[in-house]
C-alpha cells in the first residue's frame, strides 16, 4: 500500500514543485513505484516530469475529479515514474464542487490504485483553498518547504491551522512530514537567524524541523526546464541536499 506524501505550502516560489520532482525521481532511482500527483493548475510537476497536459488531452487529474474517467485512465507513464497530470481546468474545481464530501474528491480518486505504488506524491497549489484540503485529506504526512525568510515562517501558522483543520474535519491521520528550509545560504547570517526562529516556531505548532536543508541552484532550474532527471546530476550542491533529504525522510518513515 503506497505511502503518501503532499509537498505543500501556501506562498509560491519556495521549491515545492522542485522538491516533489527532486522526491520522485530519488525514489524511483531506489527502485521505487511512484506515482506523482499534479495538483496544482500551473502543471509545473507535469511539465518537468515529461507529462503531456495540454487541455485538449481531457485526460488529467480533473477529469478523474469529475468522475469522467477512471483514475488509471488519467495516469500516463513518462520515462521517469507515472504521473496524473494537472492543467488550469484544475482550477475550475473551486466553483464547480460546492456540496458536501467535497474535500474527500482526490481521496476516493486514489483510493483504486494505492495497491499499484510504493509512494505517491501529490504538488498542491500555492493557496490554502479546497485543492490543498483534497490534499491533506488524501496524505499520510505534508512536507513543508519554507524559504529561509520571516514571511515564510509566519505563513507556517497557517499552513499548520488548515492542517489541523483538516484533522478534525477529513482526516484525522495525516501528519506533518516537517518543515523544509529551502534556498538556504548557510554563510549568511540571514538564513542562520532564520533557522534559529524556525527551531522556536516549530517547536512550538509540534511540527519537525528537518535536519537537512537545501542550497539554492540555478541549475536544478535548468534541468527541470529542460525537462531532465534532476537527481542525475553529478557534483551539484542542491542534489546531494536532495539526496539527503531523501534518507532522512526515509528514515523518519515518512517515505
Amino acid at each position: 500500500m503506497a505511502k503518501i506524501l503532499c509537498v505543500s505550502n501556501q506562498k509560491g516560489g519556495v521549491g515545492k514543485t522542485t522538491t516533489t520532482n527532486a522526491l520522485a525521481m530519488g525514489l524511483r532511482h531506489l527502485g521505487r513505484r511512484v506515482l506523482c500527483v499534479d495538483f496544482d493548475p500551473q502543471g509545473d510537476l507535469s511539465f518537468g516530469l515529461r507529462a503531456d497536459n495540454r487541455i485538449e488531452m481531457q485526460n488529467s487529474v480533473y477529469h478523474a475529479l469529475k468522475g469522467e474517467l477512471l483514475t488509471v485512465q488519467t495516469i500516463q507513464h513518462t520515462p521517469y515514474c507515472d504521473v496524473i497530470p494537472s492543467n488550469m481546468l484544475l482550477s475550475g474545481i473551486e466553483l464547480e464542487f460546492t456540496g458536501k464530501g467535497r474535500e474527500y474528491l482526490l481521496r476516493s480518486c486514489l483510493k483504486p490504485v494505492l495497491h499499484l505504488y510504493d509512494n505517491i506524491l501529490i504538488d498542491s497549489p500555492p493557496a490554502l483553498g479546497i485543492l490543498t484540503v483534497n490534499a491533506f485529506t488524501a496524505a499520510d504526512t505534508v512536507l513543508m518547504p519554507v524559504q529561509p525568510d520571516i514571511f515564510s515562517l509566519q505563513g507556517l501558522v497557517q499552513l499548520n491551522g488548515t492542517l489541523d483543520e483538516v484533522r478534525r474535519k477529513s482526516n484525522p491521520n495525516v501528519q506533518p512530514a516537517g518543515v523544509l528550509l529551502t534556498r538556504f545560504v548557510a554563510r549568511e547570517n540571514a538564513s542562520r537567524i532564520i533557522r534559529e526562529a524556525a527551531k522556536d516556531i516549530t517547536k512550538q505548532l509540534g511540527i519537525p524541523l528537518l535536519d537537512t536543508t537545501i542550497r539554492n541552484s540555478n541549475t536544478l532550474t535548468t534541468a527541470q526546464i529542460n525537462r531532465a532527471d534532476v537527481m542525475a546530476i553529478s557534483g551539484n550542491k542542491a542534489v546531494e541536499d536532495y539526496r539527503r533529504l531523501l534518507n532522512e525522510l526515509i528514515h523518519r518513515g515518512v517515505l
